[in-house]
C-alpha cells in the first residue's frame, strides 16, 4: 500500500466517519495524486479544485467528442441501459450545446421570483414537519423533516399530485439511483438502480401523458411546450431535479445539526443565512466531484493525460487554510468571507442553490423557534457511501 491509499479509503468506515485529518495530508502531500483503488487523480487543494470546475478541458461526460474506444475506455454494460439513458440525458452530465440548451431552459424554473414565491410554501411545510416532530417529543430528523420537506418541494414544482399513491416512491427511487454516484458500485447497486430507472422513468412518462391532456401551473406542464426538448430530455432532466434538490438539503439538514449538538453550539436566528452557509462549508454533504480529462493538463508539475478522471475533493477544497485561513477546520457560524464550492462552480453549478438555501434557512429557523433544547438521543452511524456522505438517521429529543 502507498502512502495515498494508506491516508485516503473511501471505503473506509472509520475514513468516512471523518475524513478532515486525511485531507489536510493529501494537501500537504502536493496538488494532486494518483489512487490506485480507484484509478484516479486526487485534487484536494481549494484553488485547483475551483480552478478545474471551470476548465473546458474537463468534462462530466467525454461522449461529446470520443467514443469509449478512442477514449480508451469500455462501453457500459448493457444491463446498465435504462440507468445510463436516464443519467445521459440530464443536465449533470451534458457538456457542449446540450448543456446550455437545456440548462437555459430549466433555468427558468430557479429565477429569483420563483424560489421568492415558493418562499411561504416551503415555510409552511418545514414548520408544519417540525411541529409534528415536536409534538412527538422527538424521532428521526432525516425521515420526519429532512427529506419530506425537500422531495414536496420538488413535487410540488413538478406538478407530482399530492392524492399520487407514487409520490412515496420519490425518495427511494431517488436513493437508489443516487447509488451509482458512488465509488464502484456493487451489483446490487446496480440493479436497484436500474430497477429504480425504469419505474421513475414509466411514471414520468405517464405522467407527462396527464399533463399533455390536461396543463397545469407546473414545471412539467411549462417543459411540454418546449419543442427544443425530447421526452427523454425532459424525463431526465425531472428527475436529476428531485435527485439533486434534496441530496444538499437533507444532508446538510442532518449533518449540520449533528454539528450543532455535538459542539453545543446554536446559529443566531438573525444571522441563520451566515450560519447556513458556513454548515454548507464545514461538511459538505458531497465529499467528491468527478470529472474526465478531454486534454492533457498538469497540475503541480505532474501530467493528467486525457483519459484520465479526476476526484475533485470538495470536502478537502472547504477546508483548506489557503483559503479559509488558519480556522479552516473550526466551526465559525459567523464566518463572513465563505466562498465554499458545496454548490460547485462553473457550468454544472447546482441550478437549485437558490432553493436549497431557502429550504434550509426554514427549516433550521423552524427548528430554533420550535425546538430550542433539541438534543440526541443516540449516537448516529454514517452510511457506508462516501461521496454524498450522510447517516442512516438522526434520533433526538426535543
Amino acid at each position: 500500500m502507498d502512502a495515498v491509499e494508506a491516508v485516503y479509503d473511501p471505503f473506509s468506515a472509520e475514513f468516512v466517519a471523518d475524513p478532515y485529518p486525511a485531507y489536510a495530508e493529501l494537501r500537504a502531500a502536493g496538488r494532486a495524486h494518483w489512487h490506485g483503488p480507484t484509478r484516479q487523480w486526487l485534487i484536494p487543494h481549494y484553488e485547483d479544485v475551483s480552478a478545474l470546475l471551470r476548465d473546458r478541458r474537463l468534462g462530466r461526460t467525454y461522449t461529446h467528442r470520443f467514443t469509449h474506444e478512442e477514449f480508451g475506455r469500455e462501453a457500459p454494460d448493457a444491463a446498465y441501459e435504462p440507468f445510463h439513458t436516464l443519467n445521459d440525458h440530464g443536465l449533470l452530465d451534458l457538456e457542449a450545446a446540450d448543456h446550455s440548451r437545456i440548462r437555459r431552459l430549466v433555468s427558468k424554473a430557479f429565477t429569483p421570483r420563483t424560489v421568492e414565491n415558493l418562499a411561504p410554501t416551503v415555510r409552511r411545510l418545514a414548520a408544519d414537519l417540525v411541529g409534528d416532530l415536536v409534538a412527538a417529543g422527538g424521532g428521526d430528523l432525516q425521515a420526519a423533516v429532512a427529506e419530506p420537506l425537500p422531495v414536496a418541494v420538488i413535487a410540488q414544482m413538478l406538478g407530482v399530485p399530492e392524492d399520487d399513491e407514487e409520490r412515496g416512491r420519490l425518495r427511494p427511487w431517488s436513493a437508489a439511483i443516487c447509488g451509482m454516484f458512488e465509488l464502484n458500485p456493487s451489483e446490487e447497486t446496480a440493479r436497484g438502480a436500474v430497477e429504480a430507472s425504469v419505474e421513475f422513468s414509466d411514471y414520468l412518462r405517464e405522467l407527462i401523458a396527464r399533463r399533455r391532456k390536461s396543463p397545469g401551473d407546473d414545471l412539467i406542464s411549462a417543459l411540454i411546450g418546449v419543442e427544443e426538448l425530447t421526452e427523454q430530455e425532459m424525463i431526465s432532466t425531472c428527475v436529476l431535479l428531485l435527485n439533486a434538490g434534496h441530496e444538499a438539503t437533507v444532508n446538510t439538514t442532518v449533518n449540520g445539526w449533528w454539528t450543532l449538538l455535538k459542539n453545543d453550539v446554536r446559529p443566531d436566528p438573525e444571522k441563520l443565512s451566515t450560519a447556513v452557509e458556513e454548515l454548507l462549508r464545514y461538511d459538505t454533504p458531497l465529499q467528491m466531484f468527478e470529472r474526465w480529462v478531454l486534454d492533457d493538463i498538469e497540475i503541480g508539475g505532474r501530467l493528467i493525460p486525457r483519459g484520465s478522471e479526476v476526484a475533485l475533493l470538495f470536502g478537502s477544497a472547504n477546508r483548506d487554510p489557503a483559503r479559509f485561513g488558519p480556522t479552516a477546520d473550526a466551526l465559525d457560524l459567523t464566518r463572513a468571507d465563505n466562498p465554499h464550492i458545496t454548490f460547485g462552480a462553473g457550468i454544472h453549478y447546482c441550478l437549485g442553490a437558490p432553493l436549497a438555501r431557502l429550504e434550509l434557512s426554514s427549516v433550521f429557523g423552524e427548528l430554533l423557534r420550535q425546538a430550542p433544547a433539541l438534543r440526541l438521543a443516540a449516537e448516529p452511524v454514517w452510511k457506508p457511501g462516501y461521496v454524498i456522505r450522510g447517516f442512516e438517521e438522526l434520533l433526538v429529543e426535543v
